[in-house]
């Protein structure tokens, strides 16, 4: 059973979401939350697999609370997707580099929402990659020029991972790609995130891209 947090400040979309996923046979909604600061709370009552968190929200907005969550030990387990109306924003990037996992809009098709909580909760894929890659690649671009310092702990190999994640590869694509089994695809990513201190794949891609390691393609 996936168990689900849900962070909103309306109501009346809380209730909407909570229809949708109890009606589900593997989600449990275990409780809802109107800001930040009761997210965080009510993630520590519960320790749900994953917390759907509101970007703007009073007393503590919806980034505070991703990066107070993604800190504590004792929620390393809970998977933050951010919730959005407008898709492609900053906050959704500053989300992502305080711990979320990945985002969706307010108005995606139910289908593709609980496919969404089902693929977070699993912890080994983000949400829609390429918008992700997309808004990261944006953001970073108008940041001074990266040092791939920070990459030096890295083999070759574990840098030419992280670079293939950043570019959107699920473990199977990347395994094709280097002519490797998925298994150890999935090692390598691992260990990359364990020695870059990432706590998802989502972290992974933006430090990619901060690092310098994958530069944003030009848009068409």
């Amino acid at each position: 059973m996936i168990r689900v947090l849900l962070v909103d400040d309306q109501a009346l979309i809380r209730a909407g979401f909570r229809a949708l996923l109890d009606a589900e046979e593997d989600i449990e909604v275990v409780a809802e939350a109107a800001d930040g600061e009761q997210a965080v709370a009510l993630a520590l009552e519960h320790r749900p697999d994953v917390a759907l968190v509101d970007v703007q929200m009073p007393v503590m907005d919806g980034i505070e609370a991703t990066r107070r969550i993604a800190a504590d030990e004792r929620l390393s387990d809970v998977h933050v997707v951010i919730l959005t109306n407008y898709g492609l924003d900053a906050y959704v990037f500053e989300a992502l580099r305080a711990g979320a996992g990945g985002f969706m809009v307010k108005d995606t098709e139910p289908a593709d929402l609980l496919q969404g909580v089902r693929v977070a909760a699993r912890g080994d894929a983000l949400l829609s990659p390429s918008i992700t890659r997309r808004l990261i690649g944006e953001f970073v671009a108008r940041r001074p020029q990266p040092d791939a310092g920070g990459l030096d702990v890295l083999t070759n190999r574990e840098r030419e991972v992280t670079a293939l994640v950043a570019r959107g590869m699920s473990n199977d694509e990347i395994a094709a790609h280097m002519v490797i089994s998925p298994t150890t695809a999935k090692t390598h990513v691992s260990r990359s995130m364990t020695k870059l201190g990432a706590r998802d794949r989502a972290q992974l891609v933006v430090l990619a891209y901060e690092s310098g390691l994958v530069t944003p393609r030009p848009r068409r």
